[in-house]
Formats: C-alpha cells, structure tokens, sequence
C-alpha cells in the first residue's frame, strides 16, 4: 500500500509540472504523507525529473 502511494505522488507530480506553484504545493502534501524512506527516494526522483525543468528548481527548496 505505501508504495502506491509514492507511486500516485509521482504521478500527480509529473500532471501538474505544468504549473510550478500546483507543483509546489503537491510536493508539499506528499512530503508529509510519505514515509521517510520514501521521502529519500521522492527526492532523487525529483532531482532527475527537474533536471531540463528550471522552473520547478523553486520547489527544490522544500526538500532541504
């Protein structure tokens, strides 16, 4: 069950790239419902997927 979980936040992250400030606010939902491992592997993904998306680097800073 917790994996579809961090599956699903995957997911609704990659919709709502489009907009850096839904973007934002779904990473910071899914930052609290997410296990702490989860939460390490949330961020290398999103390391990855942010990486050619310089808009989004705003919400990097709710990982640190």
């Amino acid at each position: 069950m917790a994996r579809a979980m961090f599956e699903y936040t995957k997911t609704v992250l990659t919709k709502v790239s489009f907009n850096s400030e839904l973007f934002c606010r779904e990473l910071e939902k899914s930052l609290k419902r997410l296990l702490p491992y989860e939460v390490d592997e949330l961020i290398i993904w999103l390391k990855q997927f942010t990486a050619n998306k310089p808009e989004l680097y705003v919400c990097m800073n709710l990982i640190k």
